[in-house]
């Protein structure tokens, strides 16, 4: 088989989407447009990449070096573009990057919907010997190259500014994707001239190079429009978004998720689920989450990276963020509302969490209770444990992150403060209100507060009278 090498136009400026941040780099679902189209470029299987960069491009190849190392991928090549010039002149800077022996496959980097499959079929029509081109009928084709035929054959692409009236009355344009013999891909580049109303070099204009030389000139259409839209406005990156997370909902919903509404759901990462899993309205995912057997999900949850058992229920607001550290629930854990798990919770099975608690670095055995207003933080608790309203672990002390313990079967009043380092041996009891600084025994009362005082007859100040 012919190898496939992968030309990413990326060097826009995107001038309508009012941002100092480059075009490609603006997020769908979380990520930046070009993080999805070197994704497909991955999924292909690609003997090498490369990106060209203009607006933005020390921001745009640092980006990709970075999520290239953390993926354990290979860098891709770059070159830049530098000015713009149209997009023939974009394919022209990567020539001398660029192999004489297989197919270039030329993607757009704000274009981050296409299908792997939509692209392969693409690379299977040009063969390693015809041109092939990414076409789609579109209702309101207006700004797209439009297709010129004689019968099937593709004669030419008009672009939208050089178009007759009859022209732009054709419905079958150019998404801006091809797939070409990289050694004619180089002579025809050469032949390119800016003789047209924009004064740029069109790469569309090899079409009729291809022609002329004889070369087959074929179409191959992309299975729904959504696949080749760009993003050129804040209007379109919406649109796109919404496209997107309606393509995840499907897919979770054909596994058997239970979704209360497709359109109100966001999912920013990777998401896995057993069955019988329900979510309600609201919720967004980020990060790798992986949701157990029964697993209901109540309104307006954030999740992020989070390793979820069967039968645990988050009821509504509770707010999950695992980022590096990661969360995990374990089976028949009830969690919220209002609650949340920063990084390094780990709740073992039937853990309680309830509604205004904190829980960050610290591990809950089975059966262990924080119902009410507390905080756990750099804390041990073992089984059974109930951790009363209002209750704190003092864990930092100006300069250094210091650890709490809290044995099995102990009981914490409400309104303590824990102050760490400390251990609340097994069984033991800690009265409401105490501040507890030091070790405790086993199965010990530990009452640590001023002795009540009541004074009688005692008047409260009043308002001096206005004069």
């Amino acid at each position: 088989m012919t190898a496939v090498d992968v030309v990413v136009m990326a060097a826009g400026k995107g001038t309508r989407m009012k941002s100092r941040t480059a075009k490609v780099l603006h997020r769908l679902g979380g990520r930046p447009l070009i993080a999805h189209v070197m994704d497909t470029a991955h999924a292909l299987a690609a003997r090498r990449t490369i990106v060209i960069t203009g607006h933005g491009a020390e921001d745009v190849e640092g980006w990709l070096r970075s999520a290239a190392a953390a993926q354990g991928r290979p860098s891709p090549d770059f070159v830049r573009q530098e000015p713009q010039l149209g997009t023939g002149h974009a394919v022209q800077q990567a020539v001398p990057v660029l192999p004489d022996d297989g197919i270039a496959l030329i993607l757009n980097g704000d274009v981050p919907l296409i299908r792997p499959e939509t692209l392969q079929a693409l690379v299977d029509k040009c063969g390693g010997e015809r041109l092939a081109l990414l076409t789609v009928e579109m209702a309101d084709p207006t700004g797209y190259g439009r297709i010129l035929r004689r019968g099937d054959a593709v004669q030419a692409i008009v672009e939208h500014k050089d178009a007759s009236a009859a022209q732009r009355g054709i419905r079958e344009v150019y998404t801006g994707f091809m797939a070409v013999p990289e050694r004619k891909l180089k002579t025809w580049l050469a032949r390119l001239s800016n003789d047209n109303a924009q004064r740029e070099y069109y790469l569309t204009d090899i079409v009729q190079f291809a022609v002329a030389d004889g070369c087959e000139v074929v179409a191959s259409p992309a299975a729904e429009q959504v696949e080749v839209d760009g993003v050129n406005s804040p209007l379109q990156l919406a649109a796109l978004e919404r496209a997107f997370q309606s393509r995840q909902a499907n897919a979770l919903m054909e596994q058997g998720v239970r979704l209360a509404d497709p359109a109100r759901f966001d999912l920013r990462g990777r998401l896995s689920c057993g069955q019988d899993v329900e979510i309600d309205v609201n919720c967004v995912f980020q990060g790798e989450v992986s949701l157990g057997d029964n697993v209901r999900i109540g309104p307006n949850c954030v999740i992020s990276n989070a390793k979820i058992a069967a039968n645990v229920v988050l009821q509504a607001y509770t707010h999950i963020e695992g980022e590096e550290a990661g969360v995990e629930i374990g089976e028949g854990a009830l969690i919220g509302p209002f609650a949340r798990l920063r990084p390094g919770a780990q709740l073992g099975p039937e853990v309680h969490i309830g509604n205004f608690v904190e829980v960050k670095n610290s591990t809950l055995a089975r059966g262990a209770k924080a119902n009410h207003l507390a905080y756990l933080g750099d804390t041990t608790v073992g089984e059974r444990v109930n951790y009363g309203a209002g209750s704190i672990t003092a864990n930092y002390d100006g300069a250094n992150k210091n650890r709490t313990v809290i044995e099995a079967d102990v009981h914490v009043g409400s309104n303590c403060v824990l102050v760490a380092p400390v251990t609340v041996a097994k069984g033991g009891t800690i009265g409401a209100g105490s501040v507890v600084n030091k070790n405790t025994e086993p199965g010990a009362l530990t009452v640590a507060r001023a002795k009540q005082v009541s004074i009688t007859n005692w008047q409260r100040p009043k308002k001096a009278a206005k004069k």
